[in-house]
């Protein structure tokens, strides 16, 4: 199990999620673990599908914002000194609508990050 792991860090590969047929996690215990994928045994409820589609939204949305309004995101998570990056604080924003904890992260970072619900109160 060492050996393989070492040889794909050699290959250059991240050894965490889905590659081929095969998934992958680091565990603390016992280094790199893998195994066969397995094919869900059900379709997807309408929960399931529910949430998939508001993350596939967020992303969507993420990617019409402009390069600088991305980066303020990402400056503004830093700087409140979150352990997550500006594109996990903007999804959690539109999957969540929790406006009071982005404006609370505004305010520790001294960046403006939704001006538009701002603009029409």
């Amino acid at each position: 199990m060492r050996r393989t792991e070492d040889i794909l860090r050699l290959l250059g590969f991240n050894t965490q999620g889905d590659l081929g047929p095969w998934t992958f996690y680091t565990s603390k215990r016992n280094g790199l673990v893998f195994f066969q994928k397995s094919p869900p045994l059900e379709p997807p409820s309408r929960k399931q599908i529910h949430q998939r589609n508001k993350f596939r939204l967020a992303g969507m949305v993420w990617r019409s914002l402009t390069p600088p309004q991305r980066e303020a995101w990402q400056t503004a998570a830093t700087a409140a000194r979150l352990q997550i990056t500006g594109y996990n604080l903007f999804v959690y924003y539109i999957t969540r609508n929790d406006a009071p904890v982005v404006e609370t992260v505004e305010r520790l970072s001294n960046v403006s990050l939704i001006p538009l619900q701002r603009d029409l109160q």
